[in-house]
């Protein structure tokens, strides 16, 4: 895929998530499948720069490139001051946040709620482009801030007009969080209006729903977050569906728990062994839920307090799901997305 003056190699998009894609969960998607993987949000409060978390977050040594580095504020300035940092840092893409509905962001007129402002938006949007001319700025936002004011069109148009080289768009407004069922029709109509790229984004769980997304919207990509979590292999498998129509058997309990493995290796080096060992809590947790005993083996990791129980914990729950079938099915994977 031709994407903000790259080559991609498909048309699937990592969705930034605070918290989720950090530079091994961004690699790791990136190995199975996915096209491009955005950063976690990175705040444009230059006071924050010189903290340990920020720092991680603009850490993207080794990262094959495109590099997406997503940013958030609400003030044009310090909106442009971060770009030019973060391009200076090794960025080669800008992803600029209107779409993030957590209270603490949208309380401080940032993320989603910055959709209730067009004029703002148009100066944000304007101030990055200008800061960071050789650089492509993008843009993620939703439908509106509710139902009654889906301005996605809006501000689409406002996003072309400003320089932006392409738009994703989650299938809820802010008031909705991430409640309900995404909508495409909006999307749709988003893309009727503009010309540059379109990335759909919303509830695409499935190899079959990312096909039928592409097609009720005419997007030009699909972006998945929370699907992957747990189940980043998700991006193989809908490769090889829209390249060939045919659907690829799940994983063998051995290539996930050495996925697994693999990820908690650099989840260690990452963030350092006391810091890695919780953050892998959650990404242990994801890999695991809908598997026969998965809930009693989280409680029981969750009390562990070394790198080494974790991962003997870890090796022995999957021996006993080796035991049962060297195949886990999809079925348990997509109750586990859906709980």
């Amino acid at each position: 895929m031709q994407f903000a003056g790259f080559t991609l190699r498909n048309n699937l998009f990592v969705a930034p998530m605070a918290g989720v894609t950090d530079r091994p969960f961004r690699q790791l998607c990136r190995k199975l499948g996915a096209g491009l993987a955005v950063s976690e949000m990175v705040t444009s409060n230059s006071l924050l720069y010189g903290s340990a978390k920020t720092r991680r977050r603009a850490n993207h040594d080794g990262e094959a490139g495109p590099v997406s580095v997503q940013i958030a504020g609400a003030d044009p300035a310090m909106m442009a001051e971060a770009a030019r940092y973060n391009v200076d840092a090794g960025a080669q893409i800008i992803d600029i946040n209107m779409g993030c509905p957590a209270k603490k962001v949208c309380n401080v007129m940032a993320g989603s709620a910055l959709m209730q402002d067009e004029a703002l938006v148009a100066r944000i949007l304007g101030a990055v482009v200008k800061a960071v001319p050789n650089t492509p700025v993008t843009l993620k936002f939703r439908t509106g801030w509710n139902r009654e004011n889906k301005n996605a069109p809006v501000i689409a148009r406002i996003a072309e007009d400003c320089g932006i080289r392409a738009v994703a768009i989650h299938g809820r407004t802010r008031a909705d969080q991430y409640m309900g069922e995404a909508e495409y029709e909006t999307i749709a109509l988003v893309k009727s209006q503009i010309r540059i790229p379109v990335i759909a984004n919303g509830d695409i769980t499935t190899p079959q729903k990312a096909k039928q997304v592409l097609a009720v919207t005419g997007a030009d990509g699909v972006m998945i977050g929370r699907a992957a979590q747990g189940r980043p292999w998700l991006f193989r498998e809908i490769e090889h569906y829209l390249n060939t129509g045919a659907i690829l058997p799940p994983p063998r309990v051995v290539e996930i728990h050495r996925i697994l493995r693999d990820h908690l290796a650099d989840l260690y080096a990452f963030y350092g062994e006391d810091t890695g060992l919780k953050i892998a809590r959650k990404h242990i947790s994801w890999y695991t839920k809908g598997l026969q005993g998965a809930a009693n083996f989280r409680h029981a990791m969750n009390q562990l307090q070394t790198v080494e129980a974790q991962l003997a914990a870890t090796d022995v729950f999957f021996a006993e799901q080796a035991a049962h079938s060297d195949q886990l099915s999809y079925d348990n994977f997509e109750s586990a997305q859906a709980a």
